[in-house]
């Protein structure tokens, strides 16, 4: 076996060491990880679904349930995969455990990836239990199966790489929380997933266009539905867009030791 060989033997090893330990931290605490997303959405689907949407009547053609699903589905992907890897990589740096990472024979881009992909785990599982409870409360259609599995798995990445950079900058674990309170949730509650962009006067129509999370939740409606207000092309150029940026981000921060290294 080559040298070359033998090291991208090794570095499969490290990322798969780094992806088992990140699953297998949320799914052990998973009364804390996996249930509450779905006790919240329950809530939004009886509440603004149920109750709601029985007044509001139809929405781009669907009941209004229908219309809400694949928005609030989305938007338990896109607070779990920020949470997971804000969260654990926080707690790495915070105990000192990410010093270990730093100055073992594997290049930077392996700990990022495999903390991604924890956090992109995370969220996919997250989003798999909303659907499967929205299906006590509809019947949920399937118009372009590709679409939903590449705009899912997009949207965590790009929210999995957020939350690092989030956790890279965090200097107490109330910074962990900042920008999802202030930054995340607004843009995900006005980011289309109650209402359509039709419903909008102009300006604020090209105000929403300013929002990433418009594209990634119609791309996702678009997937289920069929509809959507805005371009897939740009939606799915956008989201590769904040893939490579915050991906290179993270990889300078990293590179640099800025918030690692004391």
């Amino acid at each position: 076996m080559s040298q070359q060989t033998f090291s991208k033997a090794n570095y499969l090893v490290a990322l798969k060491s780094i992806l088992r330990k990140e699953t297998n931290r949320f799914l052990r605490i998973w009364v804390q990880t996996l249930v509450p997303p779905a006790i919240t959405m329950t809530l939004y689907f009886v509440i603004f679904g149920s109750l709601i949407g029985s007044r509001i009547g139809q929405m781009g053609g669907f009941s209004y349930m229908e219309f809400i699903v694949p928005g609030l589905i989305m938007m338990s992907v896109i607070t779990s995969s920020y949470a997971n890897v804000a969260s654990s990589f926080f707690s790495a740096k915070f105990q000192r455990n990410v010093e270990e990472l730093l100055v073992a024979p594997v290049p930077n881009y392996i700990i990022v990836l495999g903390y991604i992909g924890g956090g992109m785990a995370r969220g996919i599982l997250v989003g798999l239990i909303v659907t499967l409870v929205s299906l006590l409360f509809v019947s949920v259609q399937l118009h372009n199966i590709g679409i939903i599995v590449l705009t899912v798995l997009l949207t965590s990445m790009v929210f999995a790489l957020g939350g690092l950079i989030n956790a890279v900058y965090a200097k107490t674990f109330d910074d962990i929380s900042i920008i999802p309170t202030f930054v995340l949730t607004p843009l995900t509650y006005l980011g289309g997933v109650f209402y359509s962009l039709q419903l909008l006067p102009g300006f604020w129509q090209q105000v929403a266009a300013l929002n990433p999370v418009v594209y990634m939740v119609n791309a996702f409606r678009f997937g289920f539905l069929g509809i959507s207000d805005v371009s897939l092309w740009l939606a799915f150029g956008l989201l590769l867009l904040l893939i490579v940026l915050l991906f290179s981000y993270a990889m300078v921060l990293i590179n640099k030791g800025i918030g690692l290294r004391s």
